[in-house]
């Protein structure tokens, strides 16, 4: 709980700041702000992933689901070698099927190892990688939220769903890392950027301005994109985990 606060808090800087009443520009605009919140943010990540591995670990069948997480995060980081069109990638719809068929613990691990092996192969190693590992954790957190008791059909459609919502909350949180320190001191803003003495309201009008400016078309291809594959894949996909889930969970009777 205490990293979801943390990560929450390292992406929605912005709007908690004026909430809480501060005023302080210098501090809020100091070299160092971004560094600390990344800081926060790779620290979130890596006590939520030592929790969750934790939990993984535990059990009969631990070796198998570290073996299929391992398979499946490798299969997962060399689809984001196939060229993105406009914003649409492959690699969300398997963090949310693995999501919903292993439950967040599997799929919030998957997420955040999938980005990190994906950074290192593609050499997308920066500030932003927490954030992108906090993101990708959530999505497959989320996958958990869709019974397993649904029929397969409408397995498929709910995460279908939710690849449209996480389409456009991943690219609209992946912005936040950053929008603060756009453009500290531009005294004209265009009604576009963050400064410190923004109401939370002013703030919230001002990054929905920004978003739809910046964001908004290229997170909708990412979302149609992440329904399309889901639609077209989830089924078999989830078939197949489905069973092998199953047969993780098995113990003989001579082991009970």
């Amino acid at each position: 709980m205490a990293s979801v606060v943390a990560g929450g808090a390292a992406f929605f800087y912005p709007f908690i700041f004026p909430a809480i009443g501060g005023q302080n520009a210098e501090a809020a605009r100091a070299p160092l702000a971004p560094l600390i919140l990344g800081i926060v943010a790779a620290l979130s990540v890596a006590l939520a992933v030592s929790d969750q591995a934790d939990a993984l670990l535990n059990g009969d069948g631990a070796g198998k689901r570290i073996s299929l997480l391992a398979t499946l995060v490798a299969i997962d980081a060399t689809l984001r070698l196939i060229p993105s069109f406009a914003g649409a990638s492959p690699i969300f719809a398997l963090i949310l099927i693995a999501g919903g068929v292993f439950g967040g613990c599997f799929g919030y691990l998957m997420g955040c190892l999938t980005i990190l092996a994906s950074a290192a192969l593609t050499g997308g190693i920066g500030p932003w990688l927490p954030y992108q590992m906090l993101g990708a954790g959530w999505i497959g957190l989320s996958g958990s939220l869709v019974p397993r008791a649904w029929k397969l059909r409408w397995r498929v459609a709910a995460l279908a769903g939710l690849g449209v919502v996480w389409g456009f909350l991943f690219g609209a949180m992946l912005n936040l890392y950053a929008w603060p320190f756009i453009a500290p001191g531009l005294q004209a803003d265009a009604g576009l950027y963050w400064n410190p003495g923004l109401t939370l309201a002013e703030s919230l009008r001002r990054y929905g301005a920004y978003y739809l400016a910046t964001s908004f078309t290229y997170d909708l291809f990412r979302a149609l994109g992440n329904a399309l594959l889901i639609a077209a894949v989830g089924a078999p996909a989830m078939r197949l985990l489905d069973r092998y889930r199953r047969r993780i969970a098995w113990t003989s009777a001579d082991a009970a």
